[in-house]
């Protein structure tokens, strides 16, 4: 290729492939996607911290599998809270260990989308690029986690015709209606699948007396929760540690129970979705009769989802296709096409 072909396939947003990088840096599981290669790493958003030296002794899921298994001067933590930053310098560790294992090359530095909640602060905002930017970034994209759901489940965004998602992660659940490739209307909130399995310790503290650590609510939440009564009630049991008496103790916890005890959160998700069907302008609103709400996210796979919202709602719910992956696979779809998509990327970038 000629300088001047190099030259021509630089300014019409030309990049080597596995040079560019999608990453959606949530709150349960980082998901990173390169460019040409596909989605090429998620794991959970979890590191393992030697507090001594503050050096990392594990991430993604070898800090998973040390959860609840410490010696007492290592310590296990997310260093994102609702779906935003509460620790800059093991965001930053864990970004670069994460990067490092997919980068092809560490002289060339991608250009990196990054996923955000809807509605997020500019300092929220401003520290998830400048982690981007210190773990090697040339420049950063931000992308709305709503906007990047809804081009992953396939949905017309760019059409005159309205779509609307909800994206349920591990710390945030964010709610858009998108048209003419924009968010017309939009809503974050900071509960998610964390919240459910908070909600599951509390409640069988509370009924049982029974201690259960971080894996055993969502291994319960996994096994038998649910939103809606299901057509055949399921049963697991659990094993915890009985606060009375301090020894290992076994119940059995039905799903129906389990649903009482979440309801709290789920009915905040089921609110804030209403809020933002509520403020849609009558025309999407009627678009919305025919097209519906389109579900993704982790924690839209909780039973029963897409039957709770219709009841409640009266539209059309269905679940996207591998919704765990919606967002990450949109971001993909906006690196690997960057020119065409950038005007659905939220403001400028971060050179």
């Amino acid at each position: 290729m000629s300088t001047a072909d190099r030259r021509r396939s630089s300014r019409a947003g030309f990049a080597p492939l596995g040079r560019d990088l999608a990453v959606d840096l949530g709150t349960a599981t980082t998901q990173v996607h390169v460019r040409g290669r596909g989605t090429v790493l998620d794991e959970p958003t979890l590191v393992a911290v030697d507090t001594r030296s503050g050096r990392l002794v594990a991430a993604g899921a070898g800090a998973h599998e040390m959860l609840g298994r410490t010696p007492e001067h290592v310590l296990t933590l997310r260093p994102l809270t609702d779906g935003v930053i509460t620790d800059s310098e093991v965001t930053e560790q864990l970004l670069r260990h994460f990067i490092a294992r997919v980068r092809p090359s560490r002289l060339m530095r991608p250009r990196t989308v990054v996923c955000v909640p809807s509605v997020v602060t500019a300092v929220e905002r401003r520290a998830l690029e400048d982690a981007a930017i210190r773990c090697g970034a040339r420049r950063v994209y931000v992308l709305e986690e709503a906007m990047a759901a809804a081009i992953g489940a396939g949905l017309p965004v760019e059409s005159a015709t309205a779509s609307m998602v909800v994206d349920m992660g591990g710390g945030s659940t964010d709610v858009a209606v998108i048209s003419l490739g924009g968010v017309v209307n939009a809503r974050s909130l900071r509960v998610g699948g964390d919240e459910v399995d908070e909600a599951v310790v509390a409640g069988v503290k509370a009924d049982h007396d029974l201690l259960l650590g971080e894996r055993s609510a969502e291994a319960i939440k996994t096994q038998v929760g649910s939103v809606w009564p299901l057509a055949e009630e399921l049963i697991t049991r659990v094993r915890g540690r009985d606060l009375s008496t301090g020894l290992p103790r076994t119940v059995e916890l039905g799903s129906e129970e389990v649903r009482r005890m979440i309801e709290p959160v789920t009915a905040q998700v089921v609110e804030v979705v209403r809020s933002v069907l509520d403020i849609c302008p009558p025309e999407l609103a009627g678009d919305l009769l025919d097209s519906g709400i389109v579900l993704t996210g982790g924690g839209a796979l909780l039973r029963g989802w897409t039957g709770r919202l219709r009841h409640e709602l009266g539209v059309p719910v269905r679940l996207a296709d591998d919704p765990q992956h919606a967002v990450i696979r949109g971001a993909g779809i906006c690196i690997d096409d960057l020119g065409a998509l950038q005007r659905l990327l939220a403001g400028a970038p971060r050179p």
